[in-house]
């Protein structure tokens, strides 16, 4: 089989979740907490908004600050929104490598914003594509996108399962639909991704700064191999894997207090 040369996202992403039932401005708590996560990632940000019948993403290449301003903030109205800031090394730096990914499949919309590298990307990507995939990026984050899209017939929460069951790596992500907000974390716990709550709305981030940053209380860590669905039901979650072990990578302790 060739060798293939996948963008990774490197090391340090920041991924935020809000999933509000009170009407905040989800894109500006968005903001906030991208801001927060600044340290994370610097390459690109992004924001995709759900208003529970579609999704519309902006994204663009430099700081928070530089992608968004207030009016393009005052057009994202929604119920629900997810946010990635990028690592800036080495690998492709362009617009079309920006998170989130947004697509359309037999399910509805969906976006999604992932940080980790899978160590298998490169074959999963070629086997999909030999069965008639087109990648429009070079990134992990569409390996997935497709491996959900592929599953769909099965319904949303079960070919989400499935295609994480393909993978192999670290990853911590957010998945945006029109009507719900779902979190990952991989069986090693190897990124972070912890719980908040404002009120009754609930957030999910990389580092708990981002909590901070927008007055929500910590709630706890998302455990190793764990699914987050949160919905206009409240939050519920499912465990993908049953041989699960917190590894947590010790640069993130280093990094994070730097």
């Amino acid at each position: 089989m060739k060798s293939i040369e996948i963008d990774k996202f490197k090391e340090e992403c920041g991924v935020f979740g809000v999933y509000s039932k009170s009407k905040i401005d989800v894109a500006t708590i968005s903001y906030y907490g991208l801001y927060a996560l600044q340290h994370r990632g610097q390459e690109s940000a992004g924001i995709a908004v759900s208003d529970g019948k579609d999704i519309i993403c902006h994204k663009d290449m430099g700081l928070v600050s530089e992608v968004f301003n207030e009016d393009i903030l005052g057009n994202m109205k929604g119920k629900a929104a997810i946010g990635h800031v990028r690592y800036s090394t080495t690998g492709e730096s362009k617009l079309e490598n920006a998170q989130p990914l947004l697509s359309q499949f037999k399910l509805g919309s969906i976006a999604i914003a992932h940080n980790g590298n899978l160590i298998n990307a490169g074959i999963v990507r070629e086997l999909l594509e030999d069965s008639g995939v087109l990648f429009q990026t070079s990134i992990d984050s569409e390996v997935i996108l497709n491996l959900i899209a592929r599953k769909a017939k099965k319904g949303l929460e079960q070919a989400i399962v499935d295609a994480i069951q393909a993978i192999k790596g670290s990853y911590a992500m957010v998945i945006l639909t029109e009507n719900k907000l779902i979190g990952l974390r991989d069986p090693n716990g190897i990124r972070p991704m912890c719980i908040g709550k404002m009120g009754e709305d609930y957030i999910l981030c990389s580092e708990s700064c981002a909590l901070d940053s927008i007055g929500a209380e910590f709630i706890r860590d998302m455990a190793p191999g764990e699914i987050v669905i949160i919905d206009d039901n409240g939050l519920r979650s499912i465990e993908f894997a049953e041989r699960t072990r917190c590894m947590t990578c010790s640069f993130e302790y280093i990094f994070c207090k730097t």
